[in-house]
């Protein structure tokens, strides 16, 4: 299997199962001399960890990171960093109806298809569980990002949304609710409805706004590894991402350009944002802002049909402990990824000025 590596110079390659006994990583660019913050990186694995609410699978995951390698007296040494992460609340009776049949909108069918084998438990390397390892990295990331602030909160959980504009919000208040939403009125509704949804046993989608603060000008390349062709790759490598919008976005395509414009101010800065602060594929010193779209978890603990491996149709009921809506815990995700873009960029930008 290709593709477990993600990033130029500040690298992460995954590795691990939903089920297996560990899941865990490498970390190969970062700069010798940076002193870790240990306990941010566990907290930061504590916001995605499953269990943590009532409107999240009910999986009990301690979520403790082990480092290998790489780090010697609280500093990183400039060589490969190894983490792992113990499995150790896994309950993969729950998945023997469907070694022999393919879930509706799982990657079960393509999986087996293309590899000739897949690991029925939990989805295997396809469960959102690899993304702790992704957190991880992405904690270490934000401390080599000193300066910059990340801050991403669920905008939306089915119809209900944010009417707020994101500069009229309290970042302080995302983490002062379950959903991870900074309007404490919009946030109840929220999980009023996902609660609701979970009682029926079915699931809902819902967004997550991104906003990155502090960026200095220069970060990205011009044509194919543009700042925000990087940071719509990063959401899209997320489990149950279906759609990725920077600045204005798609409202953006019914506008003028008379409209659109960000007019500039004497001192560069601009008087709009609707770029999302990135032109050219390059920041700008803006703020720079993105929403992520996720699909409803495909698991539903309602009866549908699936198809067996010899190509029959079965009515089955989901089992298992899944999240009814994906967005509260894939917020630190979305963070975690944003920092491994900006990362590499500031790396790259340090080594083009040598």
């Amino acid at each position: 299997m290709a593709g477990n590596t993600f990033g130029t110079l500040f690298k992460l390659t995954t590795f691990g199962e939903s089920h297996g006994p560990a899941l865990g990583g490498i970390i190969d660019g970062c700069p010798a001399g940076l002193t870790l913050d240990f306990e941010a990186i566990q907290l930061e694995l504590q916001r995605r960890k499953p269990g943590q609410s009532a409107i999240v699978t009910q999986r009990k995951e301690a979520d403790e990171v082990q480092f290998l390698s790489g780090i010697f007296e609280g500093k990183t040494t400039g060589t490969p960093i190894g983490f792992a992460i113990q499995n150790t609340n896994q309950k993969s009776e729950d998945y023997n109806a469907i070694q022999n049949s393919y879930r509706p909108s799982h990657a079960d069918y393509v999986y087996e298809k293309k590899y000739g084998i897949r690991d029925y438990r939990g989805g295997g390397r396809s469960s959102a569980r690899e993304t702790a390892s992704r957190v991880v990295a992405g904690a270490i990331a934000k401390q080599l990002l000193s300066d910059v602030k990340i801050n991403a909160f669920v905008s939306s959980v089915g119809d209900i949304f944010v009417e707020k504009p994101y500069q009229a919000l309290d970042f302080n208040l995302i983490e002062s609710n379950p959903v991870r939403c900074p309007d404490p009125e919009t946030a109840e509704r929220m999980e009023a409805l996902i609660r609701a949804v979970r009682k029926e046993g079915d699931t809902i989608g819902g967004t997550i706004t991104c906003v990155i603060q502090n960026v200095p000008i220069g970060w990205g390349e011009p044509v194919f590894d543009k700042l925000h062709a990087q940071l719509g790759k990063a959401m899209l490598s997320i489990n149950a991402v279906k759609g990725f919008e920077y600045g204005s976005g798609f409202c953006g395509a019914r506008m003028k350009g008379s409209e659109h414009n960000d007019l500039y101010n004497e001192d560069g800065t601009t008087r709009t944002n609707l770029s999302g602060g990135i032109q050219g594929g390059i920041s700008n010193g803006m703020d720079i802002y993105f929403r992520v779209a996720f699909k409803p978890v495909a698991t539903l603990i309602q009866e549908q049909e699936v198809l067996t491996n010899d190509g029959r149709i079965e009515v089955q009921q989901g089992k298992g402990r899944h999240d009814p809506c994906v967005v509260p815990r894939a917020v630190p995700i979305v963070e975690a990824m944003t920092a491994l873009v900006l990362a590499d960029f500031y790396l790259l930008e340090k080594t083009n000025k040598l």
